[in-house]
Order: C-alpha cells, then structure tokens, then sequence
C-alpha cells in the first residue's frame, strides 16, 4: 500500500473527541437572528424553550464559545460505536485508474445504520437531566427516528415519530426497528394534529414531507406537558453534535499527515455535511487553509441550487420561527419517487451563510446517476452505502475521474453517512428499472417560493 497508508485509519478509544467544534462561533459575521414570525423581532431564547431543550436552545445561540464539552454520559454511549473509521478507497481508485486518493469517513458502524445517532444521545439526555418525560420528533428517510428511538429507548423517555409517509411505506422495517426500541410511530401527514388535517385536505393524496412531519411533531410538542421536541438536521445545535465526524477524520488523517484537496459531503438539512467540514472549515475562516468543499443535493430538491437565500419557516404548518436560510420554500413538496432521502425544503443556517458567502461549492444529481456510483463503489469496496450517502460518493468519484483526465494527485475526503441496507426497496428500483428522475420545472420552484413569508 502506498505511503504505508492502511485501508482503514482507526483512532484509539482514548482519542475520541472530548469537545465539540461550535463551527458558528468562527463565521466571520454572526448568523442573521431567527425571528418572531408575528412580531418580525428577534426570537427570544425563552420562546424556543417552549419547544426546544434548554441545552439545545443555549447551544443554538452560543455565537463565542469554539468549543463545547461533550457531557461523561454522552461520551460513555459514543465509545460504544465511536471513534468510526476512516477508509482509503483503494479499491475503488484502482477500479478507477486514478491518481487520486480517495478517502472517506464510515458513520455505518452503529445499529441506526447512520451518522444520526451522534446528535439524538446529546438531545436526549439533555432532555432527560431536565426532567422530560417525553419527546416528540419527524423523520424522513427513518435515520433519524432510528437514532432517537435508540437514544430515548436507553435513557428511558417516551417517543412519538411522524415518518414522512413516502417512507413510511417504502421502509416498513425502519418502523419495525423504531417500535422494537419503544417508540410509537405515525406516518405523515396524518388526522391526529390539526396541521396534518390541515395538510392533508390542501394536498389529498400527498406522499408528504420534513416540513409536514415537523409541523406535527411541533403541534404535539407544544400540547404535552414534560414533552419537548427534538431534531436531526438543520438547527445549528445539532451541526455542532455533528462536528464529531469531522473532528475524528482530521485526527485520523493527521496521523499521516494528509490533508485533503477537497472534502464532500450530501446535503439534506446540513448537520452532516458541516459536522463532517467543521474542523476544516474553521481553519480556512481563519486563512490556514485552501481546502474546496462540495455539497451535493438531489435534484429533485435542489434548496441550495435553485432555492433562494431567504427567511423562511422550517416547517409546513408556518408553527416554526423565521430562520434565514437557503430555502424552496416552506410549502414546497418533494416528489414521492425520490428514494434518495435528503427531502427538505430548507437548509441548515451555518452552511446557508457559508454557501452564500462563497466558501462553499454545491452540485444537484439525479437519483439514477448516484445509484449507478453506489453500485461501482459496492463492486469494489464491498459496502453497501446508504442512498443519501450515494450522492457524495458520486461527486467523489467524478472527482477522481476529473485527476484521472489531468493527472491530478488530488486527496479526496467524503462522508459515507451511513449503511443502506434498510433501502433496499430504493436499491431494487434501480435494479429492476423502474427507478426514474424527477426534476422540478421553474414553475414548480417558483410556486414553492411564492409560500415564503413577507420579511
């Protein structure tokens, strides 16, 4: 193996992360506040107690402290599955024929099968420790209600998850695994809350979305005594649960002194791909680095390609405060054949502003095109990645190809999110052919956009 560089670059128990890397406290501008969509001003950090945990609501707002200790508890429960390993994809280059090195960061390794479980054992024990008895939550693809389901399920809170209801009938065993850990699941939209009753006679029929599970999960928040409301993307608390990933990649290849040309990661609600950058990125904040970061969406939600840099709500119901960020607008539904994951209409704030202030570069594929990469990466790494996971891998390997045309030695890191073995169903449309890309016409983007609120 060149440079004595092993396939798989572990770190010890010992050098797990002891902080977190607060990526928002090294923005060269503060964020824009979120606000008050009644009153236009800034939102209060008493307001977002109503439905947030106070720990997550001091995280949110912490704009000065670069790093925040990661709590005993939480560092006991990540030992059980971290540190996760960074792979050279030797294989792949070979199958490639190029000179590049590809590298990436493996968040497969736990039961939930994806990086998720890194941001729900924080926010449930911070849910615990404040004496909740109870948390509600959405997800999408089912990722992040596997994670929490196992968070609560250890801990010893109740859980209600609205699953996006695409999903919920595509991945029937996602749901299995969520209920054998305790929690009770509902697809979405549905006729318990009044926002979903609301949805679903607007929008008869509706495969749903993030924006449609979050209003209900909100809705039932804000109900429930001892009930707070959780999430696994887009707030910048859990960006910060996410820096964990990144932190151990430049640890791990620090110890081989490879610094990577150009670090990529999917892009959903953001937490993964500025966890995987944060450390990278708040070197290049600070002038000590010249590294490209690429994002990659799903063209069939293209927020940060075609969406526009607005404030807007962070979920369908308009229950949410205003939060400026890339967005295709609240009311923006997400075609139900997408099995991609990566459904939301907006985008986390932290990589917002880092797109718009040019640090950053972002690319959309159709779905057929990342499966297709995924196949050759399973051909010749043996892994079997998750489909959000697939459009990294895919700009990885149009990178790869790129050095092979130019000769470039380029060192590329990506985040290989998770496992993709409860996608089968995703994994089999492909196969068989009946997988097909869907991409919004302007006329459906600009309807998406005519839903953002007057600011």
């Amino acid at each position: 193996m060149p440079n004595n560089i092993p396939y798989k670059i572990n770190l010890s128990e010992s050098e797990l992360p002891k902080f977190w890397l607060n990526l928002q406290a090294y923005l060269p501008e503060k964020l824009p506040p979120m606000l008050n969509p009644a009153t236009g001003q800034p939102v209060e950090a008493d307001e977002l107690r109503k439905v947030f945990t106070d720990a997550a609501v001091e995280q949110e707002m912490n704009t000065t402290d670069k790093y925040i200790e990661i709590p005993d508890e939480v560092r006991n429960f990540y030992r059980m599955y971290r540190p996760s390993p960074v792979v050279r994809a030797y294989n792949l280059e070979k199958l490639l024929d190029t000179p590049a090195e590809i590298y990436y960061k493996f968040e497969g390794t736990n039961t939930s099968g994806s990086h998720k479980l890194n941001s729900s054992v924080p926010q449930v024990y911070y849910a615990r420790e404040q004496g909740l008895t109870s948390v509600t939550t959405e997800t999408g693809a089912g990722q992040w209600g596997t994670a929490l389901s196992m968070a609560t399920g250890f801990f010893g809170l109740d859980l209600l998850v609205y699953m996006v209801k695409t999903s919920y009938e595509q991945k029937p065993h996602r749901k299995d695994l969520m209920e054998t850990y305790g929690a009770q699941v509902i697809p979405s939209p549905s006729d318990t809350t009044e926002v979903g009753r609301r949805i679903l006679k607007d929008h008869p029929g509706t495969g749903g979305s993030l924006g449609c599970a979050i209003s209900e999960a909100v809705e039932i928040a804000l109900s429930r005594e001892n009930c707070r409301y959780l999430l696994g993307s887009v707030m910048n608390h859990v960006l910060l649960h996410q820096s964990v990933i990144g932190l151990e990649a430049k640890a791990a290849l620090d110890k081989y002194n490879i610094t990577p040309d150009i670090v990529i990661g999917c892009l959903g609600g953001g937490s993964n791909f500025g966890g995987l950058i944060a450390p990278y990125m708040a070197e290049r904040l600070q002038g000590k680095n010249n590294i490209q970061f690429l994002g990659v969406e799903p063209a069939s939600c293209p927020t940060l390609t075609r969406g526009r840099y607005a404030y807007d709500f962070g979920d369908t119901g308009c229950m949410t405060p205003l939060i400026k960020m890339y967005t295709l607008g609240s009311g923006f539904m997400p075609s139900p054949n997408h099995a991609g994951g990566l459904r939301y209409h907006g985008m986390n704030p932290i990589v917002s502003k880092l797109k718009h202030d040019g640090y950053m570069d972002v690319i959309a594929y159709e779905q057929t095109k990342v499966f297709q990469a995924a196949k050759l990466f399973c051909k010749s790494e043996g892994n079997l990645p998750a489909p959000e996971s697939n459009h990294a891998l895919c700009a990885a390997i149009d990178e790869a190809i790129k050095c092979r045309e130019t000769g470039e030695k380029k060192k590329i890191l990506f985040g290989l999110t998770g496992t993709g073995f409860f996608d089968m169903s995703a994994y089999q449309s492909f196969n068989n052919g009946t997988m097909t890309d869907y991409i919004p016409t302007d006329e459906d983007i600009e309807l998406g956009l005519s839903s953002l609120p007057k600011v």
